[in-house]
């Protein structure tokens, strides 16, 4: 029997994205069909390349052929991806997709070391991937990648001087750490600090990017608030450890994120430092922090839960020497890859769901 386009679209309208809950044809993921007397072929577009669900949906868009039209068929599909934003060409970042803010109530819980191996588990997945590092006064970024003592070029753009981003990685970075002196410390008031963060937001040279992150210091300070006055923030992650103090600081930051006038959404809670795993003994957990402090926050508030990232040596060892954990082999690279397919996940999920954040509107 001859088979139509059509008819290879009313099958596949049987197969549902699972974490967008419509079928695939209805999200217009179905592209390039070709059909064949014994073949068909066509292009599944998912919303990220580090979906976590990608074998799933391949496997229930051949079902639903064998099911719907002929078990005899060969199917050959073609997994691309084309990540999603709700963002327009404004005048800043136009070409930047989803702005992720990655904040922590308190220092000292892994925020920058998250955002380290998180992008480069992005990248590693195939998404155009860059990182601010907002902390102005602590930089932590260029150590995780080994950029310290490097500088970022410059360039004219009608007329006005632009900054180009290191890259490292597959992902680009600008740091405070990349312009001033490692040895001297940054000591500016509150409009100094987030005068940086305004030139390395709109006077950079992102390009195209699917996810640009934004390391923050801890806390809730100027920065924050320069933040979302300049940018409309696709959504916040908030890292913590499970410990007491460092739960209740991150509480802290998740309400100003869900204060009315800054409404930025939450993507989610990363559990940090949840447990010791010793390397010589892989099945042991020792809670040294406490037990599941980020997990109980995100129950409360009803926020997504990102997952949990254990404290290993070799994390520490990676950061000091600037190679992020997440390329090497092993558990810890396995869990910051997981992870990453959890935030591409929920942006995908709020960008199906919400419409734009909207920038602060606020007297300072």
């Amino acid at each position: 029997m001859a088979f139509k386009e059509a008819d290879v679209l009313k099958a596949l309208s049987t197969v549902d994205d699972p974490d967008l809950k419509k079928d695939l044809v209805t999200l217009n993921m179905i592209k390039d069909i070709e059909v064949f007397s014994d073949t068909i072929k066509f292009t599944v577009v998912l919303t990220t390349p580090a979906c976590p669900l990608k074998e799933l949906i391949k496997k229930n868009c051949t079902d639903a052929i064998h099911e719907h039209l002929d078990k005899s068929l060969a199917v050959e599909v073609h997994m691309t991806s084309n990540v999603t934003s709700t963002r327009n060409d404004g005048p800043i970042l136009p070409g930047v997709k989803n702005i992720i803010a990655i904040s922590s109530g308190k220092g000292g819980v892994g925020k920058s070391t998250v955002t380290a191996n998180l992008a480069v588990a992005l990248s590693n997945a195939g998404a155009k991937v860059g990182v601010i590092d907002a902390d102005i006064s602590g930089p932590s970024i260029p150590t995780m990648f080994n950029c310290e003592g490097e500088q970022p070029g410059v360039k004219q753009v009608n007329g006005k001087n632009v900054i180009i981003p290191l890259e490292q990685y597959g992902v680009k970075l600008i740091s405070i750490g990349f312009l001033a002196p490692s040895d001297n410390a940054v000591v500016w008031r509150g409009p100094m600090a987030s005068s940086a963060l305004r030139q390395f937001i709109s006077d950079t040279d992102w390009g195209e990017l699917d996810y640009l992150l934004i390391d923050l210091p801890p806390g809730t300070s100027d920065i924050h608030l320069t933040m979302v006055q300049t940018v409309p923030v696709t959504g916040a992650i908030v890292v913590t450890t499970p410990q007491k103090v460092a739960v209740a600081d991150a509480r802290k930051g998740l309400s100003m994120f869900r204060q009315p006038q800054i409404n930025v959404p939450i993507l989610g809670i990363i559990e940090n430092m949840a447990y010791f795993t010793p390397e010589e003994l892989p099945d042991n957990k020792y809670y040294i922090f406490g037990k599941d402090g980020g997990l109980n926050l995100s129950e409360k508030y009803n926020v997504p839960f990102l997952g949990q990232i254990p404290i290993v040596q070799s994390i520490r060892e990676s950061g000091d020497s600037g190679m992020p954990v997440v390329l090497k082999d092993g558990l810890t690279a396995d869990a910051f890859n997981e992870l990453a397919e959890a935030v591409a996940r929920q942006v995908a999920i709020r960008n199906a769901n919400l419409e734009q954040t909207k920038k602060v509107e606020m007297n300072t």
